[in-house]
């Protein structure tokens, strides 16, 4: 059996991971965690560990309007912290350090009506001081990796469930609540929480190193998930292109209204092939995912 360390406290992911760890691979993984936040870390021994999964950090910026200090602050934590952590694990002889970077150092989605399909040979980009501090820690922690100290980079796309933060609940309260909803053409690469456990579990039960891009085996459109949300929650919700033409009209103010359209309804999707690997992890389709998220 393998020991982790998950480095950061009450996080959805690393909470996620423990729940699902002790119910599908407790034979397999036994999950502790340290709190990150007083810095007592420092002095906690990580050498009876295989394995360091960190997952503290700052996530969901309000990049449009925000302080020097706040952006100092996110290097700090994004970044420094995770290196940091990550030489303390190889000075402390671990064996493999998991980190979860984020499909944000490619940049922004494309707007309303535009493409944006990342592939391995895609060179990240980060549009924003949020993004660039991922991707800073990103090749910080790759850097350290050696013939005995494995780095594992994970570069999710949005990740969702029951309990999730960011754009998920926000799009869910508004397919339980609105009468009508556009029918927009997009495609967007999400996982869902329990494929991104079985992820994690599998490249750690099996050592595995290197850059990673999981995500569902199947695309989003806005306007379908919508569908199924609403669906579950038994609230008709009529999704038509009759209502394309504001997200349209949306999509060419600038300012909020074009950055909401391009959040709802832009496109951000990896090639499926880079989601491929020697193990199966997709064992929870969209729809199910859906219902597991929304069922009470």
């Amino acid at each position: 059996m393998k020991k982790v360390l998950i480095t950061g406290a009450n996080s959805y992911i690393g909470v996620s991971f423990e729940n699902y760890v002790r119910e599908h691979h407790s034979s397999d993984l036994s999950v502790d965690t340290v709190d990150m936040i007083d810095g007592s870390w420092r002095q906690k021994d990580f050498s009876p560990y295989d394995i360091v999964f960190h997952v503290a950090g700052i996530a969901h910026a309000d990049v449009g309007n925000v302080s020097e200090d706040t952006k100092k602050k996110y290097y700090a934590i994004n970044t420094d912290l995770a290196v940091e952590t990550c030489k303390k694990a190889k000075a402390d002889g671990v064996k493999q350090f998991v980190f979860m970077s984020s499909a944000i150092i490619y940049g922004d989605s494309a707007g309303y009506g535009k493409k944006k399909r990342i592939t391995k040979d895609t060179e990240p980009c980060p549009a924003n001081f949020y993004g660039d501090s991922k991707w800073q820690a990103d090749q910080g922690v790759r850097a350290l990796s050696s013939a005995s100290f494995t780095v594992t980079v994970l570069r999710p796309p949005m990740i969702y469930g029951k309990g999730s933060k960011g754009n998920y609940p926000t799009l869910a309260a508004m397919a339980k609540k609105l009468p009508v909803f556009p029918d927009v053409e997009n495609e967007r690469s999400m996982l869902y929480i329990e494929n991104l456990c079985e992820f994690l579990s599998q490249v750690m039960i099996r050592g595995e190193g290197g850059i990673f891009w999981p995500q569902n085996a199947e695309y989003t459109r806005t306007s379908d998930m919508v569908r199924m949300i609403a669906e579950v929650s038994s609230h008709k919700v009529a999704v038509s292109k009759v209502w394309n033409w504001a997200v349209s009209l949306a999509s060419i103010i600038p300012g909020k209204p074009r950055d909401l359209a391009a959040k709802a309804f832009g496109n951000l999707s990896y090639d499926q092939d880079m989601s491929r690997y020697d193990f199966e992890y997709r064992l929870v389709s969209l729809k199910e995912s859906i219902e597991r998220t929304e069922g009470r």
